[in-house]
């Protein structure tokens, strides 16, 4: 099976922290990051793409992605 997930969250170390983490449990870059300004927080918002192949489990809507 082949996971898709989008992590976004502010500019910052923690959101590159949560990208690195997941890259450490397998996860692969799936397209490039996006950025967006949040004029009402005042901040810029980051977005990153990643996937993942799963051998021998099937999909299930309920699956908690962050939990592969």
């Amino acid at each position: 099976m082949k996971l898709y997930r989008f992590i976004t969250g502010p500019d910052d170390s923690a959101f590159c922290h949560r990208v690195t983490a997941a890259l450490n449990k397998g996860w692969s870059l799936a397209g490039p990051g996006s950025l967006t300004f949040d004029p009402v927080q005042g901040r810029v918002i980051c977005g990153q793409p990643i996937s993942k192949e799963v051998e021998g489990a099937d999909y299930a809507p309920d699956m908690k992605l962050s939990d592969w």
